[in-house]
Order: structure tokens, then C-alpha cells, then sequence
């Protein structure tokens, strides 16, 4: 067996929230975590799609952005976008 060659193995103290919401057509279940590692912004997983994204306020800012990382319709998005401002 060869020997592993690691990119990097760190460990650090986050703090993440835990939310549900429904919104019009669609409930939101998210885990939004809270690192350095991301140049401020927030890695946010959507626990019953399994999909995530690391999110800044620019990428609220970015057409289709949301869209396309949770595979979620544009009216649904624009519910996930409101809430997101928020919190980020």
C-alpha cells in the first residue's frame, strides 16, 4: 500500500445554526456553518436534498446562483435568497 499523500488535514472550531422554515411550496431544512476557512462565508446544507454551497452576499447577488446549487425552482430560490440575507 502506497503512502498517502494528504492536501491538507486541519482541524478548527466552527459554529453552526440549525434552521427549519417552510416556505410558499417547499420547507427548508439547513445547517448553516460558520468557519474561517471560507474568506467569510458561510457553508450552508440543505439536509433533505443534500446539497450545499459556500454562500457571501455576492453569491446571493448571482442570477441562478441558488438555483443551481440546491436544483430548486427561481420562486423557491428568491424564498431561500430572503431568508439567506439575513443570516450571512
Amino acid at each position: 500500500m502506497s503512502e498517502r499523500f494528504y492536501l491538507y488535514d486541519d482541524t478548527e472550531e466552527t459554529r453552526t445554526r440549525f434552521v427549519s422554515f417552510m416556505g410558499e411550496s417547499q420547507r427548508f431544512d439547513l445547517a448553516i456553518i460558520t468557519s474561517s476557512r471560507y474568506y467569510g462565508k458561510k457553508l450552508v446544507l440543505d439536509v433533505l436534498s443534500n446539497r450545499f454551497a459556500i454562500i457571501g452576499t455576492d453569491d446571493l447577488e448571482e442570477p441562478g446562483y441558488l438555483e443551481h446549487a440546491y436544483q430548486i425552482s427561481e420562486e423557491e430560490a428568491g424564498e431561500l435568497r430572503s431568508f439567506l440575507y439575513e443570516v450571512i
